[in-house]
């Protein structure tokens, strides 16, 4: 098979370079931010990392024409040296919940212990990063004035990675920050050399599976309220890598020529319609990411799934596989959480992910997603920028909630939330169905990425009618949307 284009992946500082770290601080004060960032190196750096895990996640296709699927505590993925560090780190972090038991005192948001517990988490950042990753890592840089060193970079995603415990919150903006703490190490060469793909695949399930996990423990035992949720019109009220990386692994096989396929499955994958069924969703949470969020949702959420996650419900009615979820994940990425300004404005940039423009990028088109936050004061207009992206879909402002139908009055929900930008509502009508057919979707795995805006259906197709869940109907049936006809 001829080889196809190159796949981008996060470039490796040279470390025969002199590197100039420098603290990480913020730069995200107001809306305009949002679209300086989508111009910037890091926003570049963040979604080539992202991509690149993503595509570590498919399953592979081997040369006898098998195809290995890439699951959960798998013995078909090894751990090299610094994945083992990493996952000791999550240990003894998990080790200080036992030190910091929850306050029992009355509390309506949040447990105030958290806050102590991230007091000790960063009192012994260092200690905790000298003993994960080498020291000839962390002391790149000692020659500068101010002493500023890669492990000042990384301590400062390392400590953004687990919520807030001044607002006693997690949210997506904690999950980016523990994926730049591990972009950074790449970066600095932390990982060995490996084939295209091992290494990352390793990164997925060994380091942010049990990162999430863990935080999935955290939010439970301190009771931490969602950072800046949509509420229902969110997709999570806590995280968004697992549903990227969950549906990879159901998607269809590939091999390292191949470009990421935009819809079918793996087969024997559950339905994505099993999202609504306890038990299967019991059982698949062992072996996959997605199914393990949607676990957690399961429990400490009450009540029928299409109500309290009515996005997640849309998806499963998604009848061209997981390959499309996928590819509608990335997007819905890259509007809902990096080009939101509630979610990125605490996002600190260095020189790992630095606020330095990249020359390749253009303008990102103002949105209701850059300009969700305080506004500019009127400045003179900036010179034209580049982006990534080689296709962008024409922006809108936002999208309206699931069931609303189209054309009626309705008003926007928090924050300018987008309903998953490719279910479509999940209807019967014989002449209404509020689906929109996509046009092609640019291949994310081998095109640089940009900041894409949201669009209402980028991967739906029509679904079937979900079983309603009235007297009789089985255990396992699919609840029935209010608005579905």
């Amino acid at each position: 098979m001829a080889n196809g284009p190159p796949i981008r992946v996060l470039s490796v500082l040279d470390p025969s370079m002199p590197q100039n770290f420098i603290r990480p601080n913020k730069k995200i004060h107001e809306s305009d931010d949002v679209s300086a960032f989508l111009t910037s190196k890091a926003y570049t750096d963040i979604m080539t990392w992202i991509l690149q895990l993503n595509r570590s996640m498919f399953p592979l296709k081997l040369p006898d024409n098998t195809i290995q699927p890439w699951i959960i505590n798998s013995d078909a993925i090894q751990y090299s040296a610094p994945i083992r560090q990493l996952q000791r780190l999550l240990l003894k972090l998990e080790d200080i919940i036992a030190e910091v038991p929850p306050d029992t005192g009355p509390r309506r948001f949040g447990n105030i212990s958290f806050r102590r517990w991230c007091d000790i988490v960063e009192s012994r950042a260092s200690d905790l990063l000298k003993e994960c990753l080498p020291v000839e890592l962390l002391q790149r840089g000692t020659s500068n004035a101010d002493s500023t060193t890669a492990e000042t970079e990384l301590k400062a995603y390392l400590l953004g990675s687990w919520g807030s415990g001044q607002r006693l919150d997690y949210g997506t903006g904690h999950e980016l920050s523990f994926l730049a703490f591990l972009g950074g190490i790449w970066k600095l060469n932390g990982f060995p050399k490996a084939d295209p793909g091992v290494e990352e695949r390793a990164i997925v399930i060994g380091v942010v599976h049990p990162y999430l996990e863990l935080v999935r423990k955290l939010i439970k035992t301190y009771n931490l309220e969602p950072a800046g949720s949509h509420g229902v019109w969110g997709l999570d009220d806590h995280s968004f890598a697992p549903y990227i990386f969950g549906s990879a692994q159901f998607s269809p096989a590939i091999n390292e020529n191949d470009l990421t396929p935009e819809e079918g499955s793996l087969p024997n994958a559950p339905d994505p319609g099993d999202v609504a069924k306890a038990n299967i969703v019991e059982r698949e949470r062992q072996t996959n990411l997605y199914f393990a969020a949607i676990g957690f949702i399961y429990d400490v959420k009450r009540g029928p799934f299409w109500e309290h996650s009515p996005m997640l419900f849309d998806i499963s009615g998604i009848r061209a596989g997981w390959g499309k979820i996928n590819k509608g994940m990335v997007k819905m990425y890259n509007a809902e959480v990096l080009s939101k300004f509630p979610v990125v404005q605490h996002f600190p940039f260095g020189s790992l992910f630095t606020w330095d423009r990249d020359p390749n990028a253009i303008p990102p088109p103002s949105t209701i997603h850059t300009t969700s936050g305080p506004q500019a004061r009127p400045v003179a207009p900036d010179q034209g920028m580049p982006s990534v992206a080689a296709m962008r879909p024409v922006p809108g402002a936002g999208t309206q909630a699931p069931w609303a139908k189209p054309g009626a009055a309705s008003p926007a929900p928090p924050m300018g939330a987008t309903a998953a930008p490719w279910a479509g509502a999940r209807r019967d009508g014989p002449t209404g169905s509020s689906t929109r057919i996509p046009p092609t979707l640019p291949d994310t795995s081998r095109m640089p990425p940009g900041p894409m805006a949201p669009s209402r259906a980028p991967w739906a197709s029509a679904s079937s009618q979900p079983a309603p869940s009235s007297s009789g109907a089985s255990a396992d049936a699919q609840t029935k949307a209010p608005w579905a006809k």
